[in-house]
């Protein structure tokens, strides 16, 4: 297909090998699209954006437009896009800041459906699922093979760790531990259910693996355990006190003392925000 001829397409724009641009689509004079992407009919891709080997952008995205930060000042601030995303209709994906590092960063092969809108100076792994008008605020990081139920909202400076579970309207304020699943319990308030053990499954962990977290989480987040009147700080130090654990247990508890150590309202990445007192400017 190539180009289509309503297309407006910047020459200076750097198109790859066998890439495919729809009608009325838009591609500014600042765009990297790798080889074998597809920019469909009626999307935009625009600012200083790199897209990675076969990408494709549905009809009504915008990526790379400026971000929606009134301290923007129209730098030449980046967002950098690995291979073989997928970003579906009406998805917004935004550049870095000054202040928040430059840089708006996604890894590979994540899925977003219709509506998502990921915010400047975000940090998104690979494999990750982003179901229907789930909205990362500034400043997000997710890991790896992150799942997100739709109409999901997550506070700037959060942090998702791997292989959770995010239930679908679900409002994100403190940063989610790794393998877990959180779903609004009580409102729009957050709870932490149980291991996400199916997909740990279909991610190939064994079994004893999914064992050893399930065990964590019972000396961490049962009711047993929260009726103990320990502070969880101690039930992970404890953990962490009983010898060598398992690697993603022991990756468990370290991301959990982070926050809780470095954090604020138990989001870790607020601590290195470039406008604290003391910090060294562009930090994120």
């Amino acid at each position: 297909m190539g180009v289509h001829a309503t297309a407006i397409v910047d020459p200076r724009a750097k198109l790859g090998a066998d890439v495919e641009i729809g009608a009325y689509a838009f591609v500014g004079p600042d765009v990297e699209l790798g080889d074998g992407c597809c920019v469909h009919h009626h999307a935009t891709v625009d600012g200083h954006t790199r897209i990675g080997a076969g990408c494709q952008v549905f009809p009504g995205a915008a990526i790379g437009t400026p971000p929606q930060d009134r301290k923007y000042r129209g730098a030449p601030t980046r967002l950098l896009i690995g291979q073989r995303n997928i970003f579906r209709e009406m998805v917004t994906v935004h550049p870095g800041t000054e202040a928040g590092g430059g840089v708006t960063s996604i890894g590979d092969g994540n899925l977003f459906l219709i509506g998502v809108h990921i915010a400047h100076d975000c940090k998104v792994g690979s494999h990750c699922i982003i179901a229907n008008y789930t909205q990362l605020a500034g400043h997000v990081c997710l890991e790896d093979h992150v799942n997100m139920g739709g109409m999901s909202a997550l506070h700037h400076f959060v942090t998702v760790g791997r292989h959770a579970f995010i239930g679908g309207m679900t409002r994100v304020t403190s940063d989610v531990p790794p393998f877990m699943i959180v779903v609004a319990a009580r409102g729009t308030r957050p709870e932490i259910r149980m291991v996400n053990g199916v997909g740990l499954q279909r991610c190939g962990f064994a079994a004893e693996d999914i064992t050893s977290l399930r065990r964590a989480y019972m000396q961490l987040y049962s009711r047993r355990a929260r009726q103990s009147g320990a502070p969880i700080r101690e039930r992970v130090e404890a953990i962490l006190s009983n010898g060598p654990c398992d690697k993603n247990v022991e990756y468990l508890c370290r991301f959990l003392l982070r926050s809780f150590e470095m954090g604020r309202h138990g989001r870790y990445l607020e601590s290195l925000r470039a406008d604290k007192p003391g910090n060294a400017k562009g930090a994120t």
